[in-house]
Formats: structure tokens, sequence, C-alpha cells
């Protein structure tokens, strides 16, 4: 997890490019997450920015309780506008410091504040890896995005839940690995995947 305040506009910025980089012919191109195509992942990301924007802001409402695996995520004719207004409205309200106390929500699940940003930073590094993975991409995570990820995913990695949803189970990964691959790895996804 994360003992402090982690500013996940760097991280957010990266998946902007990501998005911003893809092409529209590649929006039907498969990506890591199985059954989830392109358009499906920018759906979750639009979806996921609105979430965690508002579990920041101690916002609870519709897109703090609502389970992503409720509906397969797509996009609409604005995604391209909408996506980095909506990351960027993310990254400022974990940068408030009451966003990381107290308690909130995400999914649907009631989770400390400290906890969610660790959760928001996981989603931004791992979708932002399937998304360059899918679009042939360069990726390099915010290095304190990728470290909060990977304790994150570290500390859940014997979860008897794991499986369902976007995380499937642990993917083994030399423990010499790179940091990247070792998370990757525990969200459940092989490192070495191309489409």
């Amino acid at each position: 997890m994360t003992d402090t305040i982690l500013d996940l506009g760097p991280q957010t910025l990266v998946v902007a490019r990501l998005a911003a980089g893809v092409r529209d012919e590649q929006l039907t191109d498969v990506t890591p997450c199985p059954g989830c195509a392109v358009h499906n992942m920018l759906g979750h990301l639009l979806g996921l920015a609105a979430a965690f924007r508002d579990a920041g802001r101690k916002d609870l409402g519709v897109t703090t309780d609502t389970s992503p695996n409720t509906v397969v995520p797509d996009i609409g004719p604005g995604w391209r506008e909408d996506l980095p207004v909506l990351l960027d409205e993310l990254a400022e309200a974990w940068r408030d410091p009451a966003a990381w106390t107290g308690e909130t929500r995400a999914g649907g699940v009631p989770l400390p504040g400290a906890v969610a940003g660790a959760v928001a930073a996981d989603e931004l590094v791992i979708h932002g890896w399937d998304l360059s993975r899918a679009t042939g991409q360069e990726y390099e995570p915010d290095p304190a995005a990728l470290e909060a990820s990977y304790g994150f995913l570290l500390a859940a990695a014997d979860d008897p839940n794991r499986g369902s949803g976007l995380f499937g189970p642990v993917v083994p990964v030399p423990a010499d690995a790179p940091l990247l691959d070792r998370a990757v790895g525990l969200s459940g996804r092989d490192p070495g995947w191309k489409p």
C-alpha cells in the first residue's frame, strides 16, 4: 500500500497520452484483459476515472457505488475529449490530503482513503499497460504509481476472491524481473502478452 500521499497526476498523464495514441481502427482490437477490446478498456478507464475522482472527493453516489463487473464498459462519441478531463479531475481530487484519510467507496466497496488511492494507482498502471500492449505503444509508468500498484497487488496476491473481474489468478514471474513485469504478473496478466 502507500503510506504517503501519492501524486497520481504523472500516471494520469501517461494514460491520457496512450489514449490519445489509439487509432480508430484499433478500437476493436483485443487487449490482455480477456473479453475486453480496446474500446471496452477505454470505457473502463472513463468509468474508473469518474469513480476514483468521486471517491477522492468523498462524493459518494452512482459513480462510486457501481461495480465494474455489472456491465461491459464502452465508449461514446466524445470519449477522446472526456477521458483526459476525467483523468485530470481524478489527479486533482487525490492531491487533497483529505482524500487519503477517512473512509470512501469505489466499485460499491467501502475502503479507507489510503487503500482507495492505492487501488486508483493500480488501475491506472495496469490498464495503462493493457492499453499500451493492445495498441503497440511504448509504456513507461510513473515510478511512484508503479511502486504503489505493485505494493497493492502483492498485498492482495493471496486473496481467495481473485480470478473474477478484470484481475485474474497470479501469473508467475521471475523474482528478478522488472518491477512492471512483476506487477503485471500479480494482476493476472502475462508480461509477454502480444496481440
